[in-house]
């Protein structure tokens, strides 16, 4: 968590795209990527140049701006490459910054197709420049040059902290599940260098962000072999998006803690351009909500669990078939996913509870979500088996995440987080919690019973408290003997009145 005067930094940036006429908060973030990809790139060169100097070495000609000229396609001119390096723009006078960043040093990173051929660089061909007043471009260079972006960790949460800037501004929101819930989703499933991790509806790559860092923290030693990082560089980690702004996003997200070749592509998961069968270890994702497809479009494979055009629907049919006999699945989903009395509703239910392993329905707040939105959710934990193996499932009624429910989400003491993740890593522990507790376990034939309703209320035992009232008979004659209290008081202070009248 960044705090003082990087904090302070990033928000004079922020505020200088406002003053400078972009107030849309994902356009925001999207033009101020664009430049940290820029820098990024240079530090990175100049950090191979400094190599090569100390080893007395020719630098390789595949470093990203190589050497020489280069010849703009949008323009048709030929440019010195050395004149597209952040380390020397950021000295041009205004107009000539602008300039050269607006025209060429943009599309140089647009039509960037070798040497840092990152998963960033790749997603970059609709990108659109729209900075428009040289003074606010000076600015915002100056401000980010501040910033050490070769330091990883920080970098990691400063971007952390800006897409937390954009869902507060309320605009676009809907793209960034909150980071303590993944950060606790991550932990519940506890993901190692032996999985394939994927997320079919990626947005900024939270859930894969999360996991790195989660990979990071528990698996240092492991990451020191060579073929272990390879794995976790490029092969591990997979995430998908139909949105090319969440893409660059995403993936600059990625790059900024540390990994540079995660398989991220634009993909419809749910079309039948999407191939990926019985392929992933785990999967953690918060597909969209309330969407409906035609069934045209959607892959006939997922059609065949559930007939519907409702994306939450869809995308748990696409979990099952995208997972590995084995594999796991973390996913947020509405409510009505628990509840819903459609025929498709209950047989996604159904395929889950009975073909497979459902381990736990942990539901959460409405205001988890605030201030874009006031679903009720919950997060359904299953495991891929084909052949069931659901016994008991796991229900947890989630009070306090952390933060007021409300608009807006202050910081606050309570919180269920750690018990939750606790809680589902000792679910032995859990078989003698009764029906009247935040969280208890519910056997398949209990579910089968209630036509596989999920809904945490539908299993809870509500206590009444008994309350003995008096005879009304005894109510009565209390009542008649205060009326008789307060019709000889009535009398008394009459007497005194005419009294004092009559001195």
């Amino acid at each position: 968590m960044i705090t003082g005067p990087i904090k302070n930094q990033i928000d004079q940036i922020w505020d200088t795209f406002w003053t400078g006429g972009i107030t849309n908060s994902i356009t925001i973030l999207e033009q101020m990527t664009y430049l940290f990809f820029m820098k990024m790139l240079d530090d990175q060169q100049l950090q191979q140049e400094q190599v090569s100097q100390a080893l007395g070495i020719d630098m390789v000609q595949d470093a990203a701006f190589s050497y020489g000229t280069w010849h703009n396609p949008d323009t048709g001119e030929d440019v010195p490459l050395d004149s597209l390096r952040w380390h020397v723009f950021k000295h041009y006078d205004p107009e000539k910054m602008f300039r050269t960043v607006s025209r060429d040093a943009f599309a140089y990173i647009k039509h960037l197709n070798s040497g840092s051929d990152s998963a960033y660089s790749r997603f970059m061909g609709s990108a659109i420049f729209l900075i428009q007043n040289p003074r606010t471009l000076v600015k915002i260079v100056d401000g980010i040059d501040s910033l050490d972006m070769n330091n990883r960790d920080t970098m990691g949460d400063t971007y952390e902290y800006i897409l937390g800037k954009m869902a507060a501004s309320g605009n676009n929101g809907q793209f960034r599940t909150p980071r303590h819930i993944i950060r606790m989703m991550v932990e519940l499933m506890r993901p190692t260098l032996a999985d394939t991790v994927c997320d079919p509806a990626m947005g900024s790559a939270g859930f894969i962000v999360e996991t790195a860092k989660y990979i990071k923290e528990h698996y240092a030693k492991e990451l020191m072999n060579p073929a272990n990082d390879r794995h976790f560089r490029s092969t591990m980690l997979h995430g998908f998006d139909t949105d090319q702004t969440m893409l660059r996003i995403g993936a600059m997200n990625l790059m900024l803690h540390g990994i540079d070749s995660p398989t991220v592509a634009y993909r419809d998961s749910l079309s039948s351009d999407n191939t990926d069968s019985d392929r992933y270890k785990l999967i953690l994702a918060n597909p969209p909500f309330a969407g409906s497809l035609d069934y045209e479009g959607v892959a006939k494979s997922l059609l065949t669990v559930a007939k519907t055009k409702k994306t939450e629907l869809l995308f748990l049919s696409l979990f099952l078939s995208s997972l590995e006999v084995g594999g796991r699945c973390a996913s947020i989903v509405p409510d009505g996913v628990l509840t819903g009395s459609s025929k498709a509703h209950k047989a996604i239910r159904k395929a889950i509870v009975d073909g497979n392993r459902l381990e736990a329905v942990i539901s959460m707040p409405s205001g988890v979500f605030q201030p874009y939105s006031g679903v009720s959710t919950a997060i359904l934990i299953f495991t891929k088996t084909n052949a069931g193996g659901t016994d008991n499932v796991w229900f947890y009624d989630m009070k306090a995440d952390g933060f007021s429910l409300d608009q807006k989400r202050t910081e606050v003491a309570d919180s269920d987080i750690p018990d939750i993740i606790s809680r589902f890593h000792n679910l032995e522990g859990e078989a003698d919690r009764t029906r009247t507790e935040q969280s208890f376990l519910v056997p398949l034939a209990e579910i089968q019973e209630h036509d596989y309703d999920l809904a945490f209320n539908t299993y809870k035992e509500t206590v009444r408290e008994f309350v003995e009232y008096e005879a009304p008979e005894v109510i009565l004659c209390r009542a008649q003997a205060l009326t008789e209290q307060i019709v000889a008081g009535m009398k008394e202070l009459k007497t005194l009145i005419a009294k004092s009248h009559e001195a």
